[in-house]
């Protein structure tokens, strides 16, 4: 019946799900960063092309630019009209208000960032926001140590990388869906060839069971991603890679004369962002996993 049609077009998902599937199959799902319509749908056409579960993200620094009432109705919306599994994740939140808001329009999960506060209010204010998420059925990710750089460029963050003791703690006292830990990655561009610290992962990985992941995954390489897979990282974010190959395929597209008017600009955005998924989706081994 048609009903029934709708209904299997309803491809929402939550985090948890994808991250317990990943965990089982070795690979890594990529959470990618949007900030309009044309970001959006470049992301999910590689996603169907590869038939790979994905997720869209927006981080809290970045809604000056995309206002949460507007994009993240767009973002649900999306999702459910999807042929794959979409979970629908608000990255970095900083404020209860805005955590609040995402769960209030339908986000499947939600990242409480308090990678910058003492381990013990970071374990009380998570807690806090899994009890704000529970009643929405909504998944919680958390950070400890502190991802170097920022979400939006305009901070220079030391890096601290997780004490794997620490991670255990947080997993006791939390229960936590997803833990973003510390390795040597960095937010943004990074200014030379990342060393991440697998030692500390498999630390990590050995003694948690919580799906963990890597944020900061703009330049990291493709072997290191692979071995990220496979040490335990099940949710890997890319942002900066997005922005950057939008940005670089409509220059590219006027450079060679191919924009003669607006929708062959918002086609060059939305390919941009679909060369970039599609490659990543690749790299992490999520294409054929819907």
């Amino acid at each position: 019946s048609a009903a029934s049609d709708v209904y299997k077009r309803q491809m929402l998902v939550n985090m948890r799900d994808l991250l317990a599937d990943a965990r089982v199959g070795g690979y890594a799902v990529g959470s990618f960063s949007v900030a309009n319509m044309e970001m959006v749908l470049g992301v999910l056409q590689a996603a169907e092309e590869l038939r790979a579960p994905v997720i869209l993200q927006i981080a809290e620094v970045r809604l000056r630019q995309s206002p949460l009432e507007l994009i993240g109705p767009l973002m649900v919306a999306a999702a459910r009209q999807a042929s794959v599994p979409v979970a629908v994740h608000f990255d970095h939140g900083k404020t209860e208000q805005k955590i609040g808001q995402a769960l209030e329009l339908g986000f499947t999960s939600v990242m409480f960032d308090g990678s910058h506060l003492p381990l013990d209010e970071n374990i009380a204010e998570t807690c806090r926001i899994i009890e704000m998420a529970r009643p929405y059925g909504a998944a919680v990710e958390a950070e400890i140590g502190c991802v170097g750089g920022s979400e939006d460029g305009s901070e220079e963050i030391a890096m601290h990388c997780t004490d794997p003791a620490d991670a255990v703690r947080f997993e006791q006292e939390t229960g936590v869906d997803a833990l973003a830990i510390a390795i040597g990655n960095a937010h943004g561009n990074y200014k030379a060839t990342p060393k991440l610290r697998f030692d500390i992962l498999a630390q990590v990985a050995e003694n948690t069971h919580t799906p963990l992941v890597l944020h900061g995954g703009t330049g990291i390489s493709p072997e290191d991603f692979r071995r990220c897979a496979q040490t335990g990282i099940q949710k890997i974010n890319i942002a900066t890679a997005t922005f950057d190959s939008v940005e670089q395929t409509v220059r590219g597209a006027y450079d060679a004369g191919a924009i003669g008017g607006y929708y062959d600009l918002q086609g060059a955005e939305v390919q941009g962002a679909y060369k970039n998924a599609h490659r990543h989706i690749l790299i992490f081994g999520t294409d054929g996993k819907a």
